[in-house]
């Protein structure tokens, strides 16, 4: 199994733990002290060993942060935690409902005139620490670099990641690592720069064409590089961790403590991206004589447009996802589930996955909520939380696999017993949002932003909404939540062709229930209608393969356009998957698509 069930969340040790961040608060003279979930490569998901948030507060969210006063002590959570928070931590932590209220403006309200606030500058990014820093100058308040608070304390804090990383061969990127680097390099010239620091571990795994095992779910390797406008790379790591990887010659390896002194003697021009570089990056840089240039990534774009290659290898791997789901939704459909447990969903439904014979992994842990926990958008299910799955509601399942041709995300909610009117309805409407996104054809130019309100429209109209984006970017073989591609109110980055995002409208009843439905989509360029303009358009390809539960569905709230659309999509999964199947699941597939 690669899911366990075990609760990494320690909230009856929060009380002992913030006492102990204070007394080195006052150590150091500092009033405050701010912890990130994130690590020095701003990663969503992080080592053991840069697990400060969850072992300091208990809440074990994938973003969020927490801010320590001498009295008060704040854990900055968005919508998608918001009741999660309030059982993983102890009533000394506060839940502040974060972006909508600000670090900045909650110091200003609770801080004392002049307070000292630390922070390790090499787990927040230039750009957040700029925010604060203008947004406190007039309040009398000020940042301090600080060694990290946390790492003081913990005693027992586990070790860095020591597994190899290996080679992601060209058959399934589908170009040269050393025909990247000079691409990209191309790209920093035309930006007036002769070379950018890349900090985020997938862009660099992306770039070297390599994956490794340093945190859980995605297969990346942590490290810093500085990419030159040529195409050489200078690579900063665990020498040990490459050795059996053999780089072009464009690429130079050295060790970790090497990157601070590379970055104060560099002399040109340099490209960083604020949004992810670290404050004690840029410290570095600006001890030399070096010409900053802000931008982005010059990774991240490239690496979101998926080439041919990897988008036939995303559409393999999820045509064996399928078959496994169709697999695992089967034999749900037979069980009985007053005998199951939301536990027995997770292994079961992994066990379907590693069937397949070639899963690398899980992208991140199942979802499994039954009932009340269907409306915790990212349930997590422990041994603690763990229980038998409700009756006459419903089970959300939000799962995906890691395979070495591609990444899946995918979200089927789905009968237990009898599911009240109410249940049905919201799962009809939240259907209607998401296939709203996926009929859809819109200009070349467009962000997921000008989309995002399609798939609300059919709440909006029941005054009902969800507090999350209708999707994220989705990598291959690399993170299930890809950046800068999203659908969501809070980007303003065009889609374009090869971009692969997930559509997972959805809607949570606290204490009740929940929907959601999610597919994987692809964005592509739209044929030409006869009565259209010369105008490029985009559309989306579905490549998620799995049959959408008809006993939810209140027909009679459909367009009939909406059930073409969901008619033609089953008759596509029956067509792809059916020699796939044994006969008794086949049958059991017919039926799940059977045209309404």
């Amino acid at each position: 199994m690669f899911q366990n069930f075990t609760s990494p969340s320690s909230p009856d040790q929060g009380p002992a733990r913030l006492a102990a961040l204070r007394v080195w608060m006052d150590e150091q003279t500092l009033n405050g002290f701010i912890v990130p979930r994130a690590d020095r490569h701003q990663g969503e998901y992080v080592a053991a060993c840069d697990e400060r948030l969850s072992w300091l507060t208990g809440f074990t969210g994938s973003a969020g942060f927490a801010c320590v006063l001498e009295d008060i002590a704040g854990v900055f959570i968005d919508g998608r935690y918001r009741l999660q928070v309030l059982d993983q931590v102890a009533d000394v932590f506060i839940p502040v409902h974060w972006p909508e209220t600000q670090l900045q403006d909650w110091l200003i309200i609770k801080a004392q005139p002049g307070a000292v606030i630390g922070f390790d500058p090499w787990l927040h990014t230039v750009s957040q620490i700029k925010t604060l820093r203008d947004a406190l100058t007039a309040s009398g308040i000020t940042l301090r670099a600080c060694p990290n608070g946390v790492n003081a304390i913990w005693r027992d804090r586990p070790g860095p990641p020591l597994t190899a990383a290996w080679s992601h061969p060209e058959s399934l990127s589908g170009e040269d690592a050393a025909n990247k680097a000079r691409r990209i390099g191309a790209d920093i010239t035309a930006l007036g720069a002769d070379a950018a620091v890349i900090t985020l571990p997938d862009s660099l795994c992306w770039l070297l064409n390599i994956r490794g095992s340093d945190v859980p779910r995605t297969p990346i390797v942590q490290g810093f590089a500085i990419l030159s406008s040529s195409g050489a790379i200078a690579l900063f790591g665990d020498p040990a961790k490459f050795d059996s990887i053999e780089f072009s010659e464009n690429v130079t390896l050295m060790g970790w403590n090497a990157f601070e002194a590379y970055l104060s003697n560099f002399k040109d021009r340099i490209l960083i991206d604020p949004a992810s570089l670290p404050q004690a990056a840029l410290q570095a840089l600006e001890q030399g004589a070096v010409k900053i240039l802000r931008g982005t990534d010059p990774c991240a774009l490239p690496k979101a447009c998926k080439n041919t290659t990897e988008l036939n290898g995303s559409r393999a791997a999820h045509l064996r996802d399928g078959a496994a789901m169709v697999n695992f939704m089967a034999w749900f459909d037979g069980a009985d589930p007053s005998d199951l447990s939301e536990i027995d969903i997770v292994r079961k439904l992994e066990g379907f996955r590693a069937a397949t014979n070639v899963l690398h992994d899980i992208s991140f842990d199942t979802i499994s909520g039954s009932g009340p926990h269907g409306a915790v958008v990212h349930y997590r299910v422990t041994h603690e939380t763990n229980r038998k799955l409700d009756s006459d509601s419903l089970l959300l399942v939000d799962s995906g696999g890691q395979y070495h041709d591609g990444t899946t995300d995918i979200t089927r909610t789905m009968p237990l017993g009898t599911p009240s009117l109410e249940m049905r309805q919201a799962f009809t409407r939240v259907l209607q949002g998401m296939i709203a996104i996926s009929q859809v054809r819109f200009p070349k130019g467009l962000t997921g932003r000008d989309l995002d309100s399609l798939a609300r429209a059919p709440l909006w109209a029941a005054g009902q909404d969800y507090d999350h984006g209708t999707g994220h970017g989705v990598g291959s073989f690399l993170s299930v939540h890809e950046g800068p591609q999203r659908l969501s109110r809070a980007t303003d980055v065009p889609l374009k062709v090869g971009m692969i995002l997930s559509n997972e409208p959805g809607y949570y009843r606290a204490g009740a229930f929940g929907v959601r439905i999610e597919n994987l989509i692809v964005v592509q360029p739209a044929p030409n209608l006869p009565n259209g303009d010369d105008r490029a358009m985009l559309e989306f390809e579905t490549i998620t393969l799995a049959p959408i539960d008809l006993r939810l569905i209140e027909a009679s709230l459909l367009t009939v356009r909406e059930k073409d659309w969901l008619n033609a999509y089953h008759q596509e999964v029956h067509a792809k998957l059916i020699q796939l199947l044994d006969a008794t699941t086949a049958q059991w597939l017919a039926n799940a698509t059977a045209a309404i």
